[in-house]
């Protein structure tokens, strides 16, 4: 391989291929002599769409052979939703770095129009996250929830099609696909938690690999990488994945932060939500307090109960 030259390995997804080109282009702005080439990789998770994400194995079917891919050196950088990435990472894989946040909250598309308060009894919303639907449970109790699987077009389609009334879907994808138009409604992130990670673009690298880290260093962001880290510390403490349902947003203002933090049960009945704030410095400390804070005020439990659930399933 030229020294020139650089492979990104990615998925086929639509919006797979927007979070690619968005690398790629500021990677050419940086480093106008690099020879970039996408290099896109089918994985299970894109195989398998008959199914609900939190029976097959959880959002790591969607990086698993393009981290292989890593491993073997067919790519260079392996560029991830870092909502995706699992917080522990195999041996000699680590993160480059990350580019800036997009829009973090999850949004709302109704074929109607209609806002979230506006749905009522025989309406029902589509998504694949138990994040979303047991929070959507806890607001809106009276609406349905079913699951839908599929590329951010394909839900689109399967809404139209009356699948469901609306689909909710995370704000960034529908900007980075060219989709805002079709967003009815931004879900606030007071009442309504993102997904850790939600917004950031990841890229993910050898652990060994200096060429590569020396320029991603050059585009990633400080202060989208401090909150994300932030995020996924909260996330391993509560060793929360795709079986359970938990929400948490790190905001960093000057030498503050604040982090809330969510966790529920599948059904959206007990809904624990907690707030931290410090100093920035101290995101991954303050990361930690909120973990215990919800632990403490009854998520023990409900981690225990959605444990045993899953073994007996």
């Amino acid at each position: 391989m030229s020294r020139s030259s650089f492979r990104i390995g990615t998925r086929g997804s639509l919006l797979a291929l927007k979070q690619t080109d968005q690398v790629m282009t500021v990677l050419q702005a940086l480093f106008p002599d690099l020879e970039l080439q996408r290099v896109i990789i089918k994985t299970r998770g894109d195989r398998i769409l008959d199914s609900p994400l939190s029976r097959i194995g959880g959002k790591g079917l969607f990086i698993r052979e393009i981290e292989e891919a890593l491993h073997r050196e067919d790519i260079d950088l392996a560029v991830h939703s870092l909502k995706d990435l699992p917080t522990e990472l195999p041996d000699g894989m680590c993160l480059g770095g990350v580019l800036k946040r997009g829009d973090p909250r999850d949004a709302l598309v109704c074929k109607a129009g209609c806002r979230l308060q506006d749905l009522g009894e025989g309406d029902s919303v589509a998504t694949s996250s138990l994040r979303r639907r047991a929070q959507l449970l806890h607001l809106r109790p009276g609406i349905g929830v079913v699951d839908i699987r599929g590329n951010v077009d394909t839900r689109l389609r399967k809404m139209e099609d009356g699948h469901s009334t609306a689909i909710m879907l995370a704000a960034c994808g529908l900007h980075r696909a060219g989709l805002d138009d079709r967003i009815t409604e931004y879900l606030d992130p007071q009442l309504f938690l993102p997904a850790a990670g939600q917004g950031i673009i990841a890229l993910e690298i050898r652990q060994q690999d200096r060429r590569t880290a020396a320029i991603l260093e050059k585009i990633s962001d400080p202060l989208s990488l401090r909150a994300g880290m932030a995020e996924r510390n909260f996330l391993r403490l509560l060793e929360g994945g795709c079986q359970i349902p938990i929400g948490c947003l790190c905001n960093l203002n000057g030498n503050h932060c604040t982090i809330r933090g969510m966790l529920s049960d599948v059904e959206g009945a007990r809904v624990i939500q907690k707030t931290v704030r410090g100093p920035s410095a101290d995101s991954l400390g303050l990361a930690e307090q909120l973990a215990t804070d919800i632990l403490k005020a009854g998520g023990e439990e409900i981690l225990h109960e959605l444990r045993h659930h899953e073994q007996n399933q």
